[in-house]
């Protein structure tokens, strides 16, 4: 299991700050989780206006994606939010050649590889250990072990931290 600590103040803070007054990215995607929206739904509506699409449409989009896919536990939803971000900004359309999809895995493996470089694991499971959310135990252990600042919050953090790389950096 891979843990991390979070200043619980700052959490506070965010919770009750709105997008527009957030400084970064990071701050943006975290108050959002911290009003009860998943890892997903955080980044993708974190980059929304970048993206072109309404915040009410990229949170519906997300959903499913939270806690490693209905909370299956596979890819952090963090990471597949940061992927559709990836996606909607340099993914291929249906007049552009395959080289867009392919600068677009790049980016893709560039995400996934600093995220895992700084956490251990892009796969939920192994980042909230023995948490198995699917179940009613699972997810008061999840609450009881504080798994939401100790590491889904920075799991949420460092994928806006990328993102906003990765995009600034065109």
């Amino acid at each position: 299991m891979i843990l991390f600590s979070y200043d619980v103040q700052t959490s506070r803070r965010l919770k009750h700050e709105g997008k527009h007054a957030m400084n970064t990215k990071s701050e943006i995607a975290a108050a959002k989780f911290l009003k009860g929206y998943n890892c997903a739904q955080s980044i993708l509506y974190t980059f929304s206006d970048e993206l072109g699409i309404d915040e009410n449409t990229a949170l519906r989009i997300a959903t499913g994606f939270g806690a490693g896919m209905g909370r299956k536990q596979e890819v952090c939803g963090a990471v597949t939010g940061g992927i559709m971000v990836i996606g909607l900004k340099y993914g291929r359309g249906e007049n552009d050649e395959r080289k867009v999809m392919d600068q677009a895995y790049i980016k893709v493996r560039a995400l996934m590889d600093r995220f895992s470089a700084k956490h251990g694991a892009f796969i939920c499971r192994e980042l909230v250990g023995r948490c198995e959310l699917t179940t009613d135990e699972g997810q008061k252990e999840y609450r009881e072990q504080d798994m939401l600042h100790r590491v889904c919050i920075p799991c949420v953090e460092t994928v806006a931290e990328i993102l906003d790389d990765i995009v600034s950096s065109e």
